[in-house]
């Protein structure tokens, strides 16, 4: 595994309001500004996603809340699905405890979530 962040995901509550934070107050780029529920910032070096705080944690499998879900995931790329198969099946061998299963995703992708040891995805 390459040591690398490449997408943060914001849970927030109004994803309409952040995003004209993000976009306006900061002036974080965006081309595609909101599509469906996910709003994506290209930045140097990382990308920043918004998403609606509920969406996130169901889409992760987690429940929402203080103690289930902070709102934050932290994101690595592969280059493959079988690079993502084999990530988490190798995690999985080291007791990691897998929230949501590698698969397709409605927005095209492919993806999974793991926890680390402070519940972090």
């Amino acid at each position: 595994m390459e040591p690398r962040v490449t997408l943060i995901t914001l849970g927030v509550d109004n994803l309409e309001k952040s995003f004209a934070f993000y976009k306006n107050i900061l002036g974080f780029p965006s081309k595609d500004g909101i599509t469906g529920d996910v709003a994506f910032f290209q930045l140097k070096g990382v990308w920043l996603a918004l998403h609606p705080k509920d969406k996130l944690a169901q889409d992760a499998k987690v429940p929402e809340g203080e103690k289930g879900f902070s709102g934050i995931t932290l994101a690595h790329n592969v280059r493959t699905k079988k690079e993502v198969d084999l990530l988490i099946k190798k995690l999985r061998r080291k007791g990691v405890r897998i929230t949501k299963e590698p698969q397709n995703t409605d927005w095209g992708g492919y993806d999974a979530y793991f926890q680390d040891e402070d519940g972090c995805l």
